[in-house]
């Protein structure tokens, strides 16, 4: 694979105005051929994404995807320039395939990496230095691995990272820029979030076999209830056949 220089990233940049990093993976893609890695790019319709990616963003849509059963529901905020692309039937397809792309990944809590806290990524960190498998490691090669790691992990957990449901050979993000190239205007997915029903709840365990106990217990202790009731009416039973003989006798 040929190498792929910052100069040449620079040069294919200015002239499709897409990302660094798509401008890198174009070429790297092409080998480092700087017009088959616009082809690459216009095939992924990136190349006037980038242009767009610095255009304020105050329209939009908020959007809903409500899961089969009512259990899972999601709502996501996505933005672009223009009242007149929140209205294209384009852009709301989008909405609603990011709401249902929300519903499905239970592990996204934020839109992208960059908007994971710090002390979320400190205590990942802590977690993973911390696990057995890396113990017996020299701590270089430790700090290296955790590395990986977390960048594995911090990905799981930002929405545009995703590989899109409905095409696995992109990222949601990828699917925007997209998006952003045949619409025309900057689109940003601003914020969401995710109801789980029953989510934050704490149930009630219930102990069956102390349950089974307990209602044995009861049924056990009825007649012993019952014997006084049984004994007293024995008892009536006997004082009137006494008196009736008492009469006859008379």
């Amino acid at each position: 694979m040929a190498e792929i220089s910052a100069k040449l990233v620079k040069e294919l940049r200015d002239k499709t105005g897409a990302g660094m990093m798509d401008c890198k993976k174009a070429l790297a893609e092409s080998e480092g051929d700087v017009e088959k890695a616009i082809e690459w790019l216009r095939q992924k319709g990136i190349t006037s994404a980038g242009k767009k990616a610095g255009k304020v963003t105050a329209e939009g849509l908020v959007g809903s995807y409500i899961h089969t059963g009512g259990r899972v529901g999601v709502l996501v905020e996505i933005n672009c320039q223009t009242d007149f692309v929140a209205r294209n039937e384009a852009f709301q397809s989008l909405v609603r395939d990011i709401a249902m792309q929300i519903a499905a990944c239970p592990n996204v809590e934020y839109v992208k990496v960059e908007d994971i806290p710090p002390e979320v990524v400190t205590k990942e960190k802590e977690i993973e230095m911390g696990k057995d498998d890396l113990s017996n490691k020299p701590v270089n090669i430790r700090e290296k691995i955790v590395e990986g790691r977390i960048d594995k992990r911090l990905k799981e957990m930002a929405l545009l990272d995703q590989q899109y449901i409905k095409d696995q050979s992109i990222t949601v993000a990828e699917l925007v820029k997209q998006k952003v190239a045949s619409l025309g205007e900057n689109i940003q997915v601003r914020r969401f979030v995710r109801f789980v029903m029953g989510e934050g709840i704490e149930k009630q365990e219930e102990d069956f076999a102390a349950e089974v106990a307990a209602q044995t217990a009861v049924k056990e202790a009825a007649p012993v209830a019952e014997a006084p009731a049984a004994e007293a009416e024995k008892s009536d039973k006997s004082d009137k056949s006494d008196k009736k003989s008492k009469k006859s006798k008379k």
